[in-house]
This record gives C-alpha cells, structure tokens and sequence, in this order.
C-alpha cells in the first residue's frame, strides 16, 4: 500500500511520492529557545519521529533536519534586565529541549542547525525577493526590510485565505511598511538591543526576521526543493504561510508536502502560559517513566488535538504494561526451546496499512495490542510457535512506535545496591517457598506468596519456575 499523508496545502490526503525514490527529505520547524520546553513541544517532535521511523523501516533513505531559533524578539526580551547574555540564555534552553527529546527516545536529527549559522543564506533571498520586486528596504533609516505581500498574488495559499481578510503582521514596527500586513524580513538594529544581536547587511546592521530564518535552512540542507514540511497546526499562519511566500517569490519550489500536527489541551483548555496552566516537560517527565510519557503522547493520530487530564499518564502505563509483561512472558517461556529468539521481527500487514493510511497511530496500537492478546492467549496453549510469531511482530511493532520496552535506550539500571537487595531477598523467599512445595507444606508456601503480595509483588507460577515482578 502507498503511504498517503494529509497535505495541508491541498487540505487533502495525497499518495507520498519522494523526489527521489528511495531518499526522503524532511524539514520540521523545531524550537524557539525561549523558554523551556512544555508538553507541546514533546509531542510536536515526537510526532515527526513516528514518521520519521516508519519511512525508514520502508527503507528510505530520511534526511530529517530540525532547526533551532536561537535568535529572536522574545529571546531577547527574555534576556533583558539579566546578567546572562541572550546567547547564553538560548544555549540554555537548547539544552533543555535536547534532553527532553532525550529522554523520549526521540531520534537526533540529521542536521540541527542554529538560525545564527545561517545569517549568509538568508540575505541571499533577501537579496533575491528585492531585486524579483517581492521586497523592498523601509524608505526610513530603520534599516529594515519588509516582504511586500501585495507583489505575490498567491499569499495566503497555504491557508486559503485572501490577503485582504488577514491581520496585519505584527512582527515588526509597521511605520515602514507599504501594508499592514507586510513582513519583516531583515530588522534593522535599535539602541535597546545588545550590539551582538547584529550582523551586517547591504541595508544595514541588524537581524533576521523569523520567517526568513526556516525558508534559509530548509534550502541550505535539503535544496531549493524538498518532501515534506512539519510543524505545529499553530504554525500554519503566520509562520508557514509566510515560509511559502518568501521562498516560492524567491523562485524555490520549496516543499512537496506540507504536514501539521495537533496541539496539546489542558483538562479541556488551550494550554497557554498567560492561563498559568503549561506543563512543562521536566514536570511531566517526573510523573511517569519516559517511555510511557512516549506512549501517552504518540498515542492520538497526529493531526488530532490530545486532552492531559489526571489520569492520562496511567492509562497509558497500563497499556504499555500488557506489552512489557507479554514480552517478559514469551521470553521467559521460549528460553531454552527451539524458538527463543526466532522469529523474522517483521511488521504485519494490518499494522502497515495503518501507518500507510495518513500515520494512523491508533490503530496500528489496535494491532499492537491484539498480536499481545493472540501471543498470551497461545502461550496459554503452549503453542510456542504461535508465541514466538507474535512476539516478533510485538518487537518490530514496538520497535517502529519507538516503544520496544526490549530496547537499550529504556533498560533501567538494576545494579542499584537496593535493587541487588531485593533481588536478593525476594529470590531467597521463593527458594524457601519452592522447598515448601516440594515438602507439601502448602501452608507454609501460601503464607510466603501472601507476604510477597502484600509488600507489592507478583509471583507467577511457570513451567519454568516462579518469576516475580512489581505490582
């Protein structure tokens, strides 16, 4: 089945065609380093990861590149009135969004470059839009350069609205704009600001607007024409539309496809800073384990705004229990048989066409749950045949979803000197109670295995022996 995406351009699902079979070029608007990194941003980058697996379990070939905004309005006025310097602020925050995706098991993008780095290629089409007539420098001394709107008769076609019925932008002082809703493109320097927030330029000292910093990166590493184009639905406008102007009327083709994630609620509400109600990620990080905060926010279709409410993160981990358990199971019972560790880890059909049909996350977890239900429910049998098949599928499943609770990024470390403890005297116990069994004091091996249960352990019987785990 051909991979379909919803193109928000076309405001259609279109089949994905690469430019180049086998190689996929992807660009996702990534953070404004600003502040630290909230739920929002977690599901934003994790979306594009999905995809990013699932096209290359396919076999392509995924170039992913993921900008930083390490300069900007709010990154300054975040720095004023502080010893830090603006830069180091940003670095800062940086930082934060790297362990974020971290701790998520988020891929590293190929490239992940700065806007700062980028200061050259973006006078180029600044350069480029004024001498095609698409910009032109404000007729004051403010140094600033707008792109003129009115010039490109296909401005608002990302989001299908006429230039007339769109706000002004207020990206910058209007004083030099020929319409309101002109854009910067290059902001001339201002006294308020520090003097390394500015760089040269044929029309004076001063900064990138915010638009043209993504259109300079996107082209600088994947080309004047690229696949697909990420970013929060919030992006869509201003942000993208304006993407799509300045780098079309620059004479680039820019990007085949044009895909927008949903964004995150709070308890029904839009969560926002001025409600006082964002939940950042090192607090969300610290309710739960990291891979079940992955299966929480992976979870919904992409394209779907998801509610955080009391409750999310534990449903979640249940979920993601009756696949570590089932794991656990299999493995324990196809040791030593003819089928531990057999088994082609291959994707089912069912799975595929979930993720081919638009990124269908939900249901391909449908599969992934019902091969645990069917791998259970054979080893119930002890057809370890069937187990062993379904165990594979769990694994390449999982391992697609980025959840394979098997995988070296999710071990956790059982050499703590508590854990070696426990280990200890929990094994110790279930020695004493096998003893019990194989004398018949049943009374005695009862009294055990309610004292393990009631200080929060499970104990299964096998054919193997008694495996223990926490309740």
């Amino acid at each position: 089945m051909t991979m379909r995406l919803y193109d928000s351009k076309a405001q259609a699902l279109r089949d994905f065609v690469p430019l180049v079979p086998g190689q996929v070029g992807i660009y996702v608007c990534g953070p404004t380093v600003q502040s630290s990194p909230h739920i929002g941003h977690l599901r934003s980058a994790l979306v594009y990861d999905q995809l990013r697996r699932w096209l290359s379990y396919q076999g392509n070939d995924v170039t992913f590149v993921r900008n930083v905004t390490d300069i900007d309005d709010k990154i300054l006025v975040n720095a004023q009135g502080s010893s830090e310097e603006w830069w180091a602020l940003a670095y800062r925050y940086e930082l934060e969004f790297t362990a974020g995706y971290q701790s998520l098991g988020i891929l590293a993008p190929t490239y992940e470059p700065r806007a700062t780095a980028s200061i050259q290629q973006m006078q180029d089409i600044i350069a480029r839009l004024i001498d095609a007539g698409h910009a032109y420098p404000a007729p004051d001394a403010s140094n600033d350069v707008y792109f003129d709107t009115k010039s490109w008769p296909r401005y608002g076609e990302l989001t299908r609205q006429q230039a007339d019925n769109m706000e002004a932008a207020a990206d910058a002082d209007p004083r030099g704009k020929r319409d309101p809703r002109d854009f910067a493109l290059w902001k001339g320097h201002k006294a308020s600001e520090p003097e390394s927030a500015s760089w040269p330029s044929p029309w004076g000292a001063g900064r990138p607007g915010w638009h043209i910093e993504c259109s300079a990166m996107a082209a600088r590493y994947l080309g004047s024409q690229f696949d697909i184009h990420g970013g929060g639905l919030d992006l869509r406008f201003p942000h993208h539309e304006n993407e799509l102007a300045q780098s079309s009327a620059a004479g680039d083709a820019f990007a085949n496809y044009w895909v927008h994630n949903g964004l995150v609620n709070f308890n029904g509400q839009k969560m926002s800073k001025s409600l006082g109600n964002s939940i950042f990620a090192a607090e969300l990080l610290d309710q739960a384990r990291p891979i079940v905060v992955r299966y929480y926010l992976g979870a919904a279709h992409y394209r779907s705004n998801i509610d955080f409410h009391d409750g999310s993160l534990t449903e979640a981990e249940a979920a993601l229990e009756r696949i570590e358990s089932f794991l656990d199971r299999a493995d324990r019972r196809l040791a030593e048989t003819r089928y531990a560790g057999s088994g082609v880890e291959i994707v089912p059909d069912a799975f595929a066409d979930a993720m081919n049909d638009d990124l269908a996350v939900p249901q391909a977890l449908a599969v992934l749950h019902e091969t645990v239900r069917s791998g259970n429910a054979a080893l119930d049998a002890e057809d370890l045949h069937a187990a062993a098949s379904a165990r594979s599928q769990v694994v390449a499943m999982s391992e697609v979803l980025g959840l394979n609770p098997l995988s070296p990024e999710w071990a956790v470390a059982t050499d703590e000197p508590a854990m070696v403890a426990l280990t200890a005297l929990v094994e110790r116990l279930l020695d004493d109670r096998e003893s019990a069994r194989q004398s018949r004091d049943y009374a005695a091996a009862d009294r055990i295995r309610d004292e393990l249960v009631a200080a929060g352990i499970t104990i299964e019987d096998t054919p193997t022996g008694a495996h223990w785990s926490f309740d």
